[in-house]
């Protein structure tokens, strides 16, 4: 059996990291193959590689937006990929594995990446940019949230309780205070750190943290612990590589005593002439940040609703989230209250749509839209994305028009949000917290309504399109008197089960051996479960998934049908591909004489269970016409 071996992370490392983990076991498991797959979340690494496993396997995805372990991997076929790609196209990433079109990784090359074709090239070199940053973004911003959460809190206590000289003094809030600063005053120099260290390993974490401290201390921001950490990387590189010729007896003085020094030196001394000019674009940011807030509200919300919406939780929302974390650090909580707003409104949007059109979404959907209001309420805009992929045309922006409403909103009404997350969980710390509450649902309601109609209006489109399809198809003598849309070839919408209390195969064979004979289908009903059971006995007719496609020919049967049956108890005494009980049954009767209309059938009906689309709507449908739909 074909091993593959994978890791996925995203920046956040709370829902990218393990949508893109499900994705390809999911993909994995519907082709038969092994995988085993190691999480960069926000916890740490789970689910770990072991040596043993990675030498083991046949190939290696890495669907990360974050530094990953690559070396460890040499002599392997790698292919790297961002996250978002191992959540959309886990079944190219591992079919590119299996074909052995990827080539070996040697280690400290650049592991090969797989393009929209399909084919395999080199990383790009922005991604590979992005990479880097994001690796110091995803260590940055837990350190963000406990320093801003803390900050955050004391002013619970007054606005002025951190001042010794004010009446509203108080030494628990200037103790939390204190702490919350050091928190903040952290995210310069460990972004700088670990940008550094995923480009130059751990001698470059070193010198990211002495450059990034330089940049806090000078006042650059968050821009100068991104440009502290891209040079003091790509400088350790460079001595690493001036160093190169020097005898491997020098390898331990180089990594302790060299590297440290000289990097330290230069990439210190760069820093400090930088600082300068670096202040000045990071002050002349903020304030036309700030200008841009109280002169043109509706400008600022348009942008920030529109990028937190674009890719929820991807880059163009870091960017605006990591804005608004750098301007908290400066003291400003308006601009942050409409980020979070404009991250909070897109799955609770979701829910709401759910709410209003709920007979037009699947089983499935539902339940995600009802969970995303409790994940929309704690700032994890990520619950929004399954809905986006499946319709992103659409869905996208009508997300985007509702955080943009939330934003714009929460700028007019003067909100300020002190914590850098946590969603309604801050509220008693928000001001004017009714009215942040009010504008992020005012969007969510827009965004919602616009995804539930645009939802109802394509179910309707294509049932009207399936009954024209049916009403054009031939059938048989005996369906002529049938409406059009309720029957279509051997499916008919009234042959259609839902089912509670049947649990082995001898009771559904009996099932439908009365029902055919009721509806003048058979003559006998022993002779059709007679004819079930001796197919049975040649091979069994369980598939994967739950599915069972059990077909029976036999001087008893009148006239071809088909009968689908959906069960609410597993059978679990029939045998299948994956050992996995049946829970959908897709029954064929053929007369003696219709042969060839039987493998056709019977082939037609196992090419759309190859689909996983639509495997996974017929295992959600709860309605007829949905199966018919999907079956016909």
């Amino acid at each position: 059996m074909t091993k593959i071996i994978a890791a996925t992370g995203c920046p956040t490392g709370i829902a990218h990291t393990f949508m893109a983990k499900k994705a390809l076991e999911d993909a994995a498991k519907a082709k038969g193959i092994e995988i085993k797959v190691e999480t960069h979340g926000q916890a740490g690494i789970e689910n770990a590689l072991t040596p043993q496993e990675i030498a083991e396997a046949d190939g290696v995805i890495i669907a990360a937006d974050k530094d990953v372990d690559e070396d460890r991997f040499a002599g392997k076929r790698v292919l790297k990929v961002s996250v978002t790609k191992g959540i959309k196209e886990p079944d190219k990433l591992i079919e590119e594995i299996v074909s052995g079109s990827v080539p070996l990784f040697k280690s400290g090359k650049t592991p090969v990446s797989a393009n929209t074709s399909g084919s395999v090239e080199k990383e790009s070199f922005a991604h590979k940019l992005y990479v880097y940053l994001m690796n110091g973004v995803s260590h940055m911003l837990p350190v963000v949230v406990a320093g801003g959460v803390l900050l955050a809190i004391s002013f619970m206590f007054g606005i002025n309780s951190a001042d010794p000289k004010s009446h509203e003094y108080n030494v628990f809030a200037a103790n939390l205070n204190a702490i919350g600063k050091v928190g903040l005053g952290l995210m310069v120099p460990i972004l700088s750190a670990y940008i550094a260290q995923a480009i130059g390993k751990r001698p470059g974490l070193i010198i990211g943290f002495i450059t990034g401290m330089i940049a806090y201390t000078n006042g650059t921001g968050f821009l100068g612990g991104i440009v502290s950490g891209f040079m003091s990387g790509y400088l350790i590189l460079l001595i690493e590589q001036v160093l190169k010729g020097l005898p491997r007896q020098f390898d331990g003085l180089k990594s302790i005593f060299l590297l440290p020094v000289l990097g330290g030196f230069i990439g210190g001394y760069l820093m400090v002439l930088l600082s300068s000019p670096m202040t000045a674009i990071n002050e002349g940011m903020m304030h036309f940040l700030s200008n841009m807030q109280n002169q043109s509200p509706l400008v600022l919300g348009l942008i920030v609703g529109m990028m937190c919406a674009f890719d929820m939780g991807g880059p163009v929302n870091k960017a605006a989230y990591v804005t608004g974390v750098a301007l908290l650090g400066q003291g400003n909580f308006y601009f942050m209250a409409g980020v979070s707003a404009a991250c909070i409104a897109p799955p609770i949007a979701t829910g709401f749509a759910v709410l209003f059109a709920g007979k037009y979404f699947e089983k499935e959907e539902r339940n995600a839209g009802y969970v995303n209001f409790l994940l929309g309420s704690t700032h994890i805009t990520e619950g929004a994305i399954p809905f986006a992929a499946k319709n992103p045309l659409v869905v996208i922006p009508s997300l985007m028009v509702g955080s943009s409403i939330a934003a714009i909103l929460t700028y007019y009404l003067k909100v300020q949000v002190p914590a850098p997350h946590g969603g309604f969980i801050v509220l008693p710390i928000v001001t004017h917290p009714l009215l942040w509450v009010l504008a992020i649902l005012a969007g969510a309601l827009v965004s919602g309504y616009l995804i539930a109609a645009d939802q109802k209006h394509r179910y309707k489109k294509n049932m009207n399109l399936q009954a024209e399809s049916a009403a054009q198809s031939p059938a048989s003598t005996h369906e002529k008197d049938a409406p059009a849309s309720e029957t279509s070839g051997l499916l008919k919408k009234e042959n259609i089960y839902f089912e509670k209390g049947i649990r082995t195969k001898d009771e559904l064979f009996r099932f439908i051996a009365e029902k055919m004979q009721e509806k003048g289908v058979i003559q006998d009903q022993q002779q059709l479960i007679r004819a079930f059971q001796k197919r049975e006995n040649q091979s069994s007719t369980g598939m994967e998934g739950g599915f069972a496609i059990p077909h029976a020919q036999s001087e008893t049967i009148n006239q071809a049908s088909m009968l689908v049956i959906k069960l609410a108890d597993p059978i679990t005494d029939w045998p299948t591909l994956d050992n996995n009980p049946v829970t959908f049954i897709i029954a064929f009767m053929i007369p003696p004489k219709g042969s060839e209309a039987h493998l056709h059938y019977l082939s037609d009906t196992a090419q759309k269970l190859v689909d996983q689309n639509t495997v996974h709507q017929l295992k959600n449908a709860e309605h007829a016409d949905q199966i018919f739909a999907l079956l016909r």
